[in-house]
């Protein structure tokens, strides 16, 4: 049984709440208990979050229960998006406190597991106090990651770090914020006495061993290429209720205006159907377009949008009314297509092709977010050319097909940043330093020479 290796207070309480565990779930505690480091791939709605965190708050609790649980950051999550980072610290709340309550109940000793997000978004007086008084869990992104690991005060909360977990790896291991991420996982594990765990989630990835090798780092992988690293790969095949729309005039290079009135009008004619919709652009012009032209057909004040120019107020109350069920549609762009919990979507629909089948798969699992849901998802192709990528977008989807991640290669301004940072922290020497730099996947082909030209650069101006 998988939730034998846990309390039984932590085991009951997932059993009382969530049911029997998905196959993520417990082929991840498999290892995850084992204390091996962990890559878990599988759909949206497969439970991974949940698989990654149970151990960590069982693992607190026991230590809990056997005396008094130390003031320490055990946990380091990382999350892309602010957002997200937000989203989960919420939704540890809950089992932090009904876990704890169960226990008390059954006559244990009570047990507080605390938790905090440190964020550009973290007031300064919530930053102050988790310095004094460090969480269990931190929740975090790749850039305050990289400012804890240099500021001398929050660099020594992180010593004491016994696990990472990087949430949607792949929305980050194809850009520059990958290498820094690379990065930052090598210097945290310099700065922790101890072997740091590293656990990966993510929705969908290709190759999946590439995308183990950059979560474990070059030193654990061996000379055939073979991460130290157990990979749970649930597959992104789920079923899927896909169709695309095409209107009733025929698609041109650029679409007309009695085109889009169509558009709009089969829209509105979805939204009407379904409880909740949930509609992607490419652009946030698109977005504010498209809210406008709904809302006069549906009701403005049952449509929003939602994107990056928006003020986080903005952005987080289209996300609770869409929850609350006060919002019948939310026009998004890729602010939305990461795992913020948005509640129940009914459909999504995707205006333009994504260009890559992995945000497509990803946006549409938004819809039927659950481990039994079916995702349902209408494209709406918005040229000829357009048509063609559609096609092809859902005939790859139905046939299993995933994009190839391809890293961005040893980017030598990142390197600097994080030369200059971890020199801030510590005196190093040039070898030592060149050493570490490699130890991140993503500078695992790192040559002296371009190292020495880096350093040259940073001591010379």
């Amino acid at each position: 049984m998988p939730l034998s290796r846990f309390h039984p207070v932590t085991a009951q309480w997932f059993s009382n709440r969530l049911g029997p565990p998905t196959s993520a779930q417990s082929r991840g505690w498999e290892s995850i208990r084992s204390g091996q480091h962990t890559l878990i791939a599988a759909p949206t709605g497969s439970g991974k979050t949940l698989a990654a965190f149970l151990s960590a708050l069982d693992d607190l609790l026991q230590e809990g229960l056997a005396g008094p649980l130390p003031d320490e950051t055990r946990v380091v999550y990382v999350s892309p998006l602010k957002a997200l980072s937000a989203d989960i610290h919420r939704n540890l709340a809950e089992p932090r406190r009904e876990i704890s309550a169960l226990a008390e109940a059954k006559g244990l000793p009570p047990v507080r597991i605390t938790a905090a997000v440190r964020t550009g978004d973290t007031p300064s007086s919530e930053r102050a106090a988790m310095l004094r008084t460090p969480p269990h869990i931190l929740v975090t992104t790749p850039e305050s990651l990289y400012l804890l690991l240099t500021a001398e005060r929050s660099r020594e909360m992180l010593r004491t770090v016994r696990a990472v977990i990087v949430d949607e790896i792949h929305a980050v291991i194809g850009s520059r914020r990958g290498a820094h991420l690379a990065l930052s996982l090598e210097r945290l594990q310099h700065i922790t006495p101890h072997p740091l765990q590293r656990i990966g989630l993510s929705a969908t990835q290709k190759p999946i061993d590439e995308v183990a090798r950059f979560l474990v780092g070059t030193r654990h992988v061996d000379a055939d290429g073979l991460a130290n690293c157990a990979i749970v790969d649930e597959g992104h095949r789920r079923v899927l209720d896909l169709a695309i729309e095409i209107p009733g005039a025929p698609l041109e290079a650029v679409m007309s205006g009695e085109t889009w009135q169509e558009l709009y009008d089969r829209l509105a004619a979805l939204v009407r159907e379904h409880s909740t919709t949930l509609i992607f652009t490419n652009t946030r012009r698109l977005a504010e377009r498209v809210t406008r032209h709904l809302g006069e057909r549906v009701g403005a004040d049952v449509v929003a949008a939602h994107h990056g120019s928006l003020a986080k107020e903005v952005r987080r109350d289209a996300e609770e009314r869409l929850k609350a069920g006060k919002l019948k549609a939310l026009v998004a762009t890729a602010s939305l297509e990461l795992g913020i919990d948005i509640g129940s979507v009914d459909l999504v629909c995707q205006l333009g092709s994504t260009r890559r089948i992995s945000t497509f798969v990803q946006r549409v699992g938004r819809s039927g977010h659950s481990i039994r849901g079916t995702p349902k998802g209408r494209l709406f192709p918005l040229s000829r050319d357009d048509l063609i990528e559609c096609t092809a977008l859902v005939r790859a989807v139905k046939s299993g097909e995933l994009d190839r991640i391809v890293m961005h290669p040893k980017p030598l301004d990142v390197l600097a940043q994080h030369i200059v940072a971890e020199t801030a922290g510590e005196d190093w020497s040039v070898d030592e330093l060149f050493h570490l730099a490699q130890g991140a996947y993503t500078y695992r082909d790192l040559e002296r020479r371009e190292y020495d030209d880096v350093i040259a650069m940073l001591s010379s101006g």
